[in-house]
């Protein structure tokens, strides 16, 4: 049966429920662990915000997504929900930092804002600036930072999406009529496009094969079947996502290892390697399509919604000529970011020179 949009459309808990239960052992550990919750920290620019940003991990498309519109909201008052003191991270500016008193309490320093800027509320901060939007009544501004499966999380409520594509925006809209769409692109993707890499001499000798051990979309076990069975067949060499790093994914890397298997432990960004990739649903095939690289997906047997999310992205299977780069907008992503959540606020950017943008209800 095909889908045309989210398996959780509206319910965020309903969808931690499901998360949780794809790594019952990692719960278990956390739970015996007994680690103290993070504490957020608040960097405020100005006297009196009128936006606020929540930033739940400092991984590339959230900062692409959240961070690098902050730079082109230089001449505006800001503030931003951060999960530790970001040094060096946020744009030059005035910040003063501290930590919010408690989830309850809207910060005094935020009761002017207008606009919440998120990749949603299923992560911690972004759960705490979408309670803190409901009490202030601000506008809810969710940047899309990644590709979409039927598995991801749902939109807050009366959200304004900021999505890659107009595929993209009525697939996570699919069944609700409180969302507003807009299509501005994907800045990882809109940078990638600005760089351009050469190939190495021994590319073709030496796919990088994308690892996605971490995510919960598939079964692990198949994940890792299909990636042994690939980098086997082709002398593919293993990258693993940085989220491989527990205890289960470390083991199948030293497995593979002494398999013959190479494991790609360089932490270069995709771009400096210059070599054809492979994954089963990675942002890194498009990312690597931008730049210029040759990139496939494959997977065996694939179900019908990833075969679905393939069409969508216009991903090429392997065997077939290599996936064409994605349309770039003329207009950086991120500009067109920070003049949505600048109008949500009810404020304008000095340099704010877009067009008006076609968006549905």
């Amino acid at each position: 049966m095909t889908r045309s949009g989210l398996i959780h459309p509206r319910d965020v808990e309903a969808w931690r429920r499901w998360q949780g239960r794809q790594a019952p052992l990692r719960r278990i550990r956390a739970a015996l662990r007994r680690r103290p919750q993070s504490v957020p920290w608040l960097a405020v620019r100005g006297t009196s915000p009128a936006i606020l940003v929540a930033v739940d991990a400092l991984t590339p498309t959230q900062l692409s997504s959240l961070v690098r519109p902050l730079a082109l909201l230089a001449d505006l008052d800001v503030a931003v929900l951060a999960p530790g003191r970001l040094s060096g991270v946020l744009p030059s500016g005035d910040w003063h930092w501290h930590q919010p008193a408690g989830h309850d309490v809207v910060p005094e320093a935020l009761v002017g804002v207008r606009a919440v800027l998120s990749v949603g509320h299923h992560l911690p901060n972004g759960a705490l600036a979408e309670a803190w939007a409901e009490k202030l009544e601000a506008e809810r501004v969710v940047v899309q930072h990644g590709l979409l499966t039927p598995h991801a999380p749902p939109l807050p409520a009366n959200a304004r999406l900021l999505a890659f594509s107009d595929a993209d925006a009525a697939f996570a809209a699919s069944g609700r009529d409180d969302i507003l769409s807009v299509t501005v692109g994907s800045q990882l993707l809109w940078a990638a496009g600005s760089k351009g890499v050469a190939l190495t001499d021994d590319a073709c000798a030496r796919l990088l094969y994308l690892g996605q051990l971490h995510g919960a979309e598939l079964p692990r076990r198949a994940k890792a079947s299909a990636a042994e069975a690939f980098c086997r067949a082709h002398g593919a060499e293993y990258r693993p996502h940085p989220a491989e790093g527990d205890v289960a994914s470390r083991l199948q890397h030293r497995l593979w290892e002494r398999a013959g298997i190479g494991i790609d432990r360089e932490p270069k960004p995709l771009g400096e390697h210059g070599r054809p990739v492979v994954s089963v649903f990675s942002t890194g095939v498009l990312e690597a399509a931008s730049l210029g690289v040759p990139a496939w997906v494959s997977y065996p047997r694939p179900p019908r919604w990833l075969e679905e999310f393939w069409d969508r992205y216009s991903m090429s299977r392997w065997g077939r000529r290599p996936t064409s780069a994605p349309p770039r907008p003329e207009r950086e992503p991120a500009a067109a970011v920070a003049d949505h959540v600048a109008r949500a606020a009810g404020l304008q950017r000095v340099e704010d020179t877009s067009r008006p943008s076609r968006g549905r209800r």
